[in-house]
């Protein structure tokens, strides 16, 4: 069953483009990931959202996904709330909109 994982980010002030442009160079070559965006919203705010064939897929490319994260986490702030710098989700499909 389809799954989505969504991050959100804060970027610490002057890191913007250089946080955007790190994922315009990113290649998540994971089994059973199918695209995913990077979502602007708001003033250094961005949420990213991949989309996946099932949660096996996502699970098993955590460690690839953090390794990405370390390429980029020194351009980020603390979320705060005891999050740390992400403040990632992730679950199967249950309703499609069209």
């Amino acid at each position: 069953m389809t799954a989505y994982n969504v991050v959100r980010f804060r970027t610490k002030p002057g890191k913007e483009k250089a946080f955007v442009e790190a994922h315009e160079k990113i290649a998540l070559n994971a089994a059973g990931f199918r695209k995913g965006a990077l979502i602007k919203t708001g003033e250094g705010t961005f949420c990213f959202v991949g989309e996946w064939n099932d949660m096996d897929s996502l699970a098993a490319a955590r460690p690839s996904m953090i390794g990405l994260l370390d390429t980029f986490r020194d351009m980020l702030e603390d979320l705060g709330g005891n999050l740390g710098v992400t403040d990632p989700v992730s679950g199967t499909v249950v309703a499609e909109v069209h």
